[in-house]
């Protein structure tokens, strides 16, 4: 389909603002609904009892996920979109990407059950990061171009550029206290779940170790009396 094709079509159906309408879908639609399947999965985590098989390897790689997608999320809700702007999205994205991969392979290694209900809200979390980028490059087709050419000709293309319309306190609020509520919290609470487990497994070990050498250390101390014995008997 050509330019002109695409623009026949736009022109002849109902007339609305798609900028706008796409705009309201992502800071409405989409983010919001982000932090659905996020709390899912710590549920799922939760249910298959992290702290007792992957532990806290696992649990900060999910850490390391949520600031991959995070931070371009935070620059994005700021700043106007920019080459700089699109590279870090782009660059998030990829390492949101690979990490996602290590994660499942750390949790299959542990003998962690990951059900099949848990798969699916991993596409979910997977196939977001990417559809909100493409509808941002949509909509700022013309930084898309000017990343593709360098950045020439834009003096503001390879810094932050506050935005020039700033989203309202109210909903940048809303949106700090729903990643406090479904992110930080939850995932902070899986993080410190299995850091106490470690730590409880740890100094268990360390008493089943000290145990096992008191044992030894009393069966030797008999084994000499006896040794002592027989040879003042002889």
């Amino acid at each position: 389909m050509t330019r002109d094709q695409a623009a026949e079509i736009s022109a002849t159906s109902h007339s609305v603002d798609v900028g706008e309408v796409t705009t309201r879908y992502l800071l409405y639609g989409l983010l919001p609904s982000w932090f659905v399947p996020g709390v899912a999965d710590w549920m799922m985590h939760r249910r298959t009892r992290i702290e007792e098989t992957a532990g806290t390897k696992e649990s900060l790689i999910h850490s390391l996920m949520m600031t991959e997608v995070g931070v371009p999320i935070a620059l994005t809700l700021r700043y106007e979109i920019n080459p700089l702007l699109l590279s870090v999205q782009l660059a998030g994205a990829a390492a949101h990407e690979a990490t996602a991969l290590w994660d499942v392979r750390t949790a299959v290694d542990s003998d962690r059950e990951v059900k099949p209900i848990e798969q699916h809200i991993h596409s979910f979390l997977e196939s977001l990061p990417f559809g909100a980028l493409a509808a941002l490059m949509c909509l700022r087709n013309d930084q898309v171009e000017s990343l593709l050419r360098g950045g020439r000709g834009d003096p503001d293309a390879w810094r932050l550029v506050p935005r020039r319309r700033p989203l309202s306190r109210g909903y940048l609020t809303g949106i700090g206290l729903a990643i406090g509520a479904c992110v930080l919290l939850p995932y902070g609470e899986e993080l410190l779940r299995c850091v106490r487990a470690a730590r409880r497994r740890r100094r268990d070990e360390k008493h089943e170790k000290h145990g096992n050498h008191l044992q030894y250390t009393t069966a030797d101390a008999a084994t000499w009396r006896a040794a002592e014995h027989g040879a003042k008997g002889d």
